[in-house]
């Protein structure tokens, strides 16, 4: 499912997207592309489209992996909300899966809940990187949510 919306307002550019989807690995690439389309019209500098694509890339991936322990399921959803308010970029991707039982923990760069499937664990920290804000808000057997914002500079 994939919903648009877009308003314009006092010459800023307001737009959003939801999108759900099946959490099996091929999606993460979709979602990369999504977003990297919706930004498009901001007309972001190459790296700007790189810190973005890799930041929804590592979110999608831990939704997968681990929101639902990499089952690729059919039946568990990923679920993706970006927002542009002007030049600010505002995306929440979240899952209904395991959930994070120590967020603070997970957020650490190199801590993995998976070091048998080779997981480096610098996910979180990738988005914390590439993004200007950061926020994971989570519940053991609920899901998790990630809240990401990055400011793309509008080039003419």
């Amino acid at each position: 499912m994939i919903e648009v919306i877009e308003k314009k307002n006092r010459n800023r550019m307001m737009n959003k997207i939801r999108l759900e989807f099946a959490a099996v690995s091929d999606n993460e690439s979709f979602a990369r592309m999504v977003v990297a389309a919706f930004i498009t019209p901001l007309n972001p500098t190459l790296e700007e489209m790189s810190d973005v694509k890799t930041a929804i890339s590592e979110a999608v991936t831990n939704a997968v992996i681990h929101g639902y322990e990499n089952r690729n399921s059919l039946e568990d959803r990923v679920f993706m909300e970006c927002m542009l308010q002007g030049d600010v970029l505002e995306v929440e991707i979240s899952d209904r899966g395991v959930g994070i039982e120590d967020v603070r923990l997970a957020m650490e760069p190199l801590y993995t809940s998976k070091p048998e499937q080779d997981r480096s664990g610098m996910g979180f920290a990738f988005m914390e990187a590439f993004m200007d804000n950061l926020e994971v808000e989570s519940e053991v057997g609920c899901g998790t949510l990630v809240r990401m914002c990055k400011k793309i500079c509008i080039s003419s």
